[in-house]
């Protein structure tokens, strides 16, 4: 499928120019339709036919195979969840936490990334937040906070700047130090190739509804199996073992034992799709189409608005404007194009430029911004 034809067949590009897939993506048509049929299917037929919770695990199964396939991993490797804050929730609740503990974090991360921590805080945890600089992480002062941690946690791909991480080393080193490696790679998947295999983390978070244009409610899990089976998740349900009725039980082997209890199925389905989708254009399409996109935009936009870098890692580029609500507001109300605030950036607005986006796109928000005073 070429970009054109994607972006015809997503609805929200009919009354917008939508620039914020890097919150949440507008999904196309036939993710939305495999959701509803399958929410269909499940309600209306299985109960009468195969049964409800056997057209379940068939289809977690089936899911849980797709997700492992295109992030390079094993299926006994993926857990199905909720959400990228659901996934990081429930690897740091399958530690034994003791006062003292210290958990590291940069400070460019997401509330998902920082909020469970901060909970741990309360509990006598020491949580040190490794600095950076214009989306750079100060690996000095990195190395000096891994040294005795138990737990690392950083974005592959920063939310707020729109740069890479370097995650093979940043996981090495803390490895080398004795610490559980976690990234927060929802920025990810659908917006470039991953393997995540190939950087030596020990677990890795996403969802579906960013760039994958999935639906909400499909997050991903991503648990080296050998370190998987070392944790014991703190929810422990059904799904979460092998024999449904014992009572003395025994984990599922791998990451499929995060997973906890009846979910709804329609998000997966909706996963399914849109990894397909996504897949029909092309990763090595939607990286390099975002990209000249991401280049077109810092191009035109002054110097000294500029925060991402001039060189565009991603298709995530971040300016300062005055009044960051009023400028989305406006651009929004007279110019239908949809962007976002930076909470963590004072003065920011991010544009996310994906394979759905033209560069009309890109130069009507340039226009937007000139004619509003920025």
């Amino acid at each position: 499928m070429d970009p054109a034809a994607l972006r015809e067949l997503t609805p929200a590009f009919d009354d917008a120019r939508y620039l914020n897939t890097g919150a949440s993506g507008p999904s196309p048509r036939p993710v939305v339709e495999a959701a509803q049929a399958f929410l269909a299917r499940h309600e209306y037929d299985a109960p009468v036919e195969e049964g409800a919770y056997p057209l379940a695990f068939d289809t977690y199964d089936e899911v849980r195979a797709t997700v492992a396939d295109f992030l390079g991993a094993r299926e006994t490797e993926i857990a199905l969840t909720q959400s990228t804050a659901d996934g990081i929730t429930r690897i740091a609740n399958a530690f034994d936490w003791e006062a003292g503990d210290v958990v590291v974090r940069t400070d460019l991360e997401h509330p998902a990334g920082i909020l469970p921590w901060s909970r741990l805080e309360r509990r006598g945890c020491e949580v040190r937040v490794v600095p950076t600089e214009d989306g750079r992480i100060d690996r000095e002062a990195y190395r000096e906070a891994v040294e005795d941690a138990k737990l690392v946690c950083f974005s592959a791909l920063t939310w707020n700047y729109g740069t890479y991480l370097p995650v093979e080393e940043l996981a090495a080193e803390a490895h080398d130090a004795g610490a559980f490696v976690l990234v927060d790679a929802v920025q990810v998947p659908g917006h470039a190739p991953l393997d995540v295999t190939e950087w030596g983390a020990d677990a890795v978070v996403a969802a579906g509804h960013k760039w994958l244009l999935g639906t909400w409610g499909a997050g991903i899990l991503y648990v080296e199996e050998s370190v998987a089976n070392d944790l014991e998740p703190s929810a422990v349900s059904y799904r979460s073992v092998e024999d449904i009725g014992a009572v003395d039980y025994e984990l599922k082997t791998g990451a499929p034992r995060f997973e906890v209890g009846t979910t709804n199925l329609a998000p997966y389905a909706a996963l399914d799709a849109a990894i397909e989708t996504i897949e029909s254009v092309g990763l090595d399409v939607v990286e390099s189409h975002a990209l000249g996109l991401a280049e077109r935009l810092t191009d035109a936009v002054p110097d000294e608005r500029l925060l991402s870098p001039a060189d565009p890692e991603s298709g995530l580029v971040t300016m300062q404007v005055d009044d960051p609500e009023a400028t989305v507001e406006r651009l929004k109300a007279d110019y239908d194009i949809v962007v976002r605030p930076i909470p963590s950036l004072a003065g920011s607005i991010r544009a996310s430029l994906h394979v759905v986006n033209t560069a009309e796109d890109v130069d009507r928000l340039v226009e937007a911004l000139d004619e509003t005073g920025w």
